[in-house]
């Protein structure tokens, strides 16, 4: 006997097919900033350095803006994403408010929205009072079309300090670390955070679905050029000042 085997429906193979990613979880921004700022600021500043002081000094100016910077960017992300955080919770408090005060406002408020998005009065009216029966549920759709937030997923200012001191200090390390390990010239240092730069544009276009090549050199573009310029002035203030 010939086993038939069916095939899901269309709609359930869509559904199971169609995922996004986190666009909200509070540690992609940070991470990449920091990689980046790090990587940019720290080879910037070795590079001016080096325009016009010993291999010494370059070296120091480099673990201490690796420290500095790092710490700087850490304390930040916190304090403004906690300060976004603590906005986002005191809007959601004058919601919950207005639901447990206004019940029968808050629910016409739902309807009129819906209907004017195209649904039926009547059935927008349904809708919204259906909805409105847990005080949760209702919290959270009018957070979500009022506000354009969910209550559930808030940003994490310790998930983005860490995400963004570790991010940062990793950036920074890299144009150090031909100095660590022994190279006693600047042009190890530029090209091993040249190519962290278009490695890091490279990883941010896979997160982000754009061309890798295209990211990867356009931050390498950026933060040779950054490097560049802060070279020519040191090298030019060095003199002068020399």
């Amino acid at each position: 006997m010939a086993i038939i085997e069916t095939e899901a429906p269309l709609h359930e193979a869509h559904r199971d097919n169609h995922t996004h990613r986190d666009v909200n979880g509070g540690w992609l921004r940070p991470a990449v900033f920091g990689a980046m700022d790090g990587l940019v600021s720290n080879l910037a500043l070795m590079t001016g350095v080096a325009g016009a002081a010993s291999q010494q000094t370059v070296v120091l100016s480099g673990l201490a803006g690796l420290a500095a910077g790092a710490f700087s960017m850490a304390a930040g992300e916190y304090t403004s994403v906690a300060s976004q955080r603590e906005l986002v919770e005191a809007e959601l408090d004058v919601e919950r408010r207005e639901l447990r005060k206004h019940p029968a406002d808050e629910e016409a408020e739902l309807a009129a929205l819906y209907a004017a998005r195209g649904v039926g009065e009547g059935l927008a009216r349904e809708v919204a009072r259906q909805l409105s029966r847990d005080p949760e549920q209702a919290l959270e759709i009018h957070a979500r079309e009022e506000l354009g937030i969910d209550p559930g997923d808030l940003p994490s200012p310790a998930v983005a300090a860490v995400s963004s001191f570790g991010s940062f200090a990793l950036g920074a390390l890299l144009p150090v670390l031909p100095f660590l390990l022994g190279a006693d010239a600047l042009w190890p240092a530029v090209l091993l955070a040249l190519a962290g730069l278009f490695l890091c544009g490279a990883v941010v276009a896979k997160v982000t679905a754009r061309s890798w090549w295209y990211s990867g050199l356009r931050q390498l573009a950026l933060g040779g050029a950054a490097a560049g310029v802060t070279y020519v002035l040191g090298t030019l203030f060095g003199t002068a000042v020399g």
